[in-house]
């Protein structure tokens, strides 16, 4: 069993961007010899802990298999050093759930076409989409870069407009994801950073 003179790892934590989510911690430090380490797992449905790819890893960081990729399920993990036969004791996280605990990115912005009086902005979503989700853009601009007055306006579209702009006037604009789910459980994404084009002649 485990020997109290192994520390076990600390800051044990679960990073989970877009829904692809990782279990990360501290590297436990030894005088010599190769620490490694261990990452279990179990869902809510079963209480039983199985591998996942990460048995005696030098990583500090363990990635969830694809097997563990339902975003409704209730995940615990553990990890524990190793050092030779010596283990520490097993730290475990607070339950994960992908669709709760989840940050959500901002889109990608793939284009900006201007003209006299609007932006025309082409955007890929961040995350792979599932049945029954609802992903709408939430878009702030506002005229030149120290306007505090912004505006909003909000698309499903991957394609959309800014539009009624100035001639000739520098506009930006930032924008974030909102999900919502099959259970009107809802995702507020991040912000992307400003971008701003000036609009042409009329």
């Amino acid at each position: 069993e485990s020997f109290p003179h192994l520390p076990a790892p600390k800051d044990v934590v679960v990073y989970s961007y877009n829904f692809r989510s990782l279990l990360r911690w501290s590297p436990v430090k030894v005088d010599r010899g190769l620490v490694l380490y261990t990452v279990l797992f179990k869902t809510g449905a079963f209480n039983k802990w199985d591998e996942m790819n990460c048995t005696r890893i030098t990583q500090t960081e363990c990635s969830f298999p694809m097997s563990l990729k339902e975003r409704r399920w209730t995940v615990v993990l553990r990890v524990r050093a190793e050092l030779g036969q010596v283990t520490s004791n097993w730290v475990e996280t607070d339950p994960f759930v992908a669709e709760r605990n989840t940050t959500i990115g901002p889109p990608k912005v793939n284009s900006v076409n201007v003209s006299s009086n609007s932006l025309l902005i082409s955007v890929t979503p961040p995350f792979g989409f599932e049945a029954g989700d609802v992903v709408e853009y939430h878009v702030s601009y506002w005229e030149n870069a120290t306007s505090t007055t912004k505006k909003e306006t909000k698309t499903r579209n991957t394609l959309f407009k800014i539009e009624n702009l100035k001639e000739l006037t520098l506009y930006c604009f930032s924008i974030r994801v909102e999900l919502t789910m099959y259970s009107d459980l809802q995702l507020h994404g991040l912000q992307s950073v400003p971008e701003c084009h000036r609009t042409t002649v009329g």
